[in-house]
């Protein structure tokens, strides 16, 4: 083996649970507890390299049957390691419970197991190079990512629990309330709701006591395909001027071109644009004005700079998606960030919503003027808390979640409900 190459010693996932809020959403209501992966990639001389990925029970598995396999590849050699990780899993095709994200095909899967290694495998580079993981992204363009509130309806309390910190919000004053909250404590200029949870009438209503209360701040709204193509013109009607853009109204490509093309309100997604063969599609439709891309199912951070590529050839905007997460997902998201020229809207994080059980050594990481500063040191620029990190995983062994069911859960407290879409 030549000495210039560096390869991979070990491999080690760590599935993690951390506490969630019963956020709703169009397909019902979060669980108390959200799961995660940990990925370490070691390399001989002690080095280690983070990543965050998604918890369920079938990605998990996918990842223990590609980790062995990249044991002993050069971590530069990235190329090889997507090639790798296709050939381990050959047809297999998972689901996908993570974040709304529609249908994915054999591609997709790669991208999702891939992207999990990556980014530990670019963070182990970066600390070789001694440079952080945006400058092997084609360097910085900004030294400060900014994010949005990122606003859910929700109840007070799972059910049989005592209140939580963030309180109820199920109507406008409750959302308001909200986003007073989030924006005192982390300087937010950017507000999302995520809408498709009450008829539109109830969430316009919201969106419009947003607009009075911050009348400088941008605003979104995002139901999550909950609405008809009648029901997504008619809200965007009564939002032109109001909102920054409208992400996912209606299901599918097809719906989405209809409405794009009688309003003009950008339309964002992140449900139907989720993998590489969706853009053609999607651009001569006219489907979409700004697609949110998520570095967990676009391939990693490498494959997602490729994919701003694309959008700047078509003319599409850029911001990205989230679901619930921790700080090794929140940095990697925004080195990628700092590094994408054309990433011109605000990101989503749902870091506030679950900062508190933060595994990175020094605590949650810190939003300035609604912020993250960008990572100067090399690769990532955080490294674990073991004690935060065992106590994440053994949450994670007691809490008995393996898959994410948004609409099992509201089901159990409203048997009536079908999480069907769309809904209005």
């Amino acid at each position: 083996m030549s000495s210039a190459r560096t390869p991979i010693r070990e491999i080690v996932l760590t599935p993690i649970a951390f506490r969630d809020p019963p956020l709703l959403n169009a397909v019902g209501l979060h669980e108390p507890w959200a799961l995660r992966t940990i990925v370490e990639i070691r390399i001989d001389d002690g080095l280690i390299g983070l990543g965050e990925t998604y918890g369920d029970q079938g990605h998990l598995a996918r990842l223990h049957q590609a980790a062995p396999a990249l044991v002993g590849l050069d971590v530069f050699a990235l190329n090889d390691a997507r090639a790798c990780v296709a050939r381990v899993l050959g047809g297999a095709i998972g689901d996908d419970r993570h974040g709304l994200t529609g249908q994915i095909n054999l591609s997709g899967t790669v991208d999702r197991v891939f992207a999990s290694f990556e980014v530990a495998l670019l963070d182990l580079q970066g600390q070789l190079l001694r440079r952080p993981v945006s400058d092997l992204l084609g360097g910085a363009v900004r030294d400060r990512v900014p994010y949005s509130a990122y606003l859910f309806y929700k109840w007070a309390a799972h059910p049989g629990e005592a209140p939580d910190r963030f309180g109820e919000a199920l109507d406008p004053e409750g959302i308001v309330e909200q986003a007073r909250s989030f924006i005192a404590a982390h300087g937010f200029s950017a507000i999302k709701l995520k809408g498709g949870v009450f008829p539109p009438e109830q969430e316009v209503a919201a969106m419009r006591a947003l607009r009075e209360a911050f009348p400088k701040h941008v605003l979104r709204i995002d139901p999550n395909a909950a609405w008809t193509v009648e029901t997504s013109l008619r809200v965007a009607r009564e939002l032109d001027g109001v909102i920054e853009y409208l992400e996912d109204p209606t299901p599918g490509i097809d719906g989405m071109g209809q409405v794009a093309t009688r309003t003009p309100i950008p339309l964002a997604t992140n449900m139907c644009v989720v993998a590489y063969d969706h853009i053609a599609p999607a651009v001569e439709r006219k489907a979409i004005g700004v697609l949110l891309g998520d570095h967990h199912y676009w391939g990693g951070l490498t494959r997602s700079r490729q994919l701003a590529l694309l959008c700047e050839t078509f003319g599409i905007g850029m911001s990205m998606h989230s679901n619930s997460h921790l700080g090794i997902s929140l940095v990697a998201m925004t080195h990628l960030a700092a590094a994408t020229p054309n990433l011109g809207y605000a990101c989503d994080t749902h870091y506030p919503w679950n900062s508190a059980d933060e595994i990175v050594a020094g605590g949650a990481l810190k939003f300035v003027d609604g912020a993250l500063p960008v990572p100067t040191s090399p690769g990532l620029g955080v490294t674990l808390d073991r004690d935060a990190l065992a106590r994440a995983h053994e949450r994670y062994q007691r809490c008995g979640i393996r898959v994410r069911d948004d609409t099992g859960y509201l089901q159990r407290f409203r048997p009536e409900y079908s999480g069907k879409l769309p809904r209005w």
